[in-house]
């Protein structure tokens, strides 16, 4: 779990420090995109590990807290640092264009991937509805046949 918190916050180190050593030679956003990528990982990761419940260690004691505030408000600092060298780089507001395209796609994933499971789950119901029908056909056809064999057999024997 702390590796986690650790990976979390290393990938959000490497990723200031990526950019830091390239902003000032970046002719566009795109060239630091990389960096941003693995900036906003980083967070996200930072923050899933701080967001999970806590657990308890060997004494009973609650483990990490400490080191779980601390990274999360590390990650923000960075955020908003990065925020700053991008908005001084490229100019004010690039850095909350960048939030909001982020944002909107990851609203377009997730409303994509909601549309696909509802279709999935559409279509599976329509297959059940399918096996249910021709259980039925099958089911009254045996019918038919059995009933229509037991005519001729008893006409058979009544002969």
């Amino acid at each position: 779990m702390i590796a986690e918190t650790m990976a979390g916050i290393a990938l959000v180190k490497g990723a200031v420090d990526g950019i830091k050593s390239v902003i000032t030679t970046a002719k566009d956003v795109n060239e630091i995109s990389g960096y941003i990528d693995k900036l906003f990982e980083g967070e996200k990761q930072v923050q899933q590990k701080r967001n999970k419940q806590a657990g308890y260690n060997n004494f009973g004691e609650l483990s990490g807290v400490a080191s779980e505030v601390i990274d999360a408000k590390l990650a923000q600092e960075k955020m908003r640092e990065v925020a700053t060298l991008v908005d001084f780089r490229f100019g004010h507001g690039t850095w909350q264009s960048i939030i909001d395209e982020r944002a909107k796609r990851i609203r377009e994933q997730k409303e994509a991937e909601a549309e696909a499971k509802r279709l999935r789950v559409k279509k599976q119901k329509e297959n059940e509805e399918t096996i249910k029908q021709a259980i039925i056909v099958f089911t009254v056809i045996g019918s038919m046949i059995a009933a229509i064999l037991f005519v001729f057999i008893s006409v058979a024997k009544a002969t």
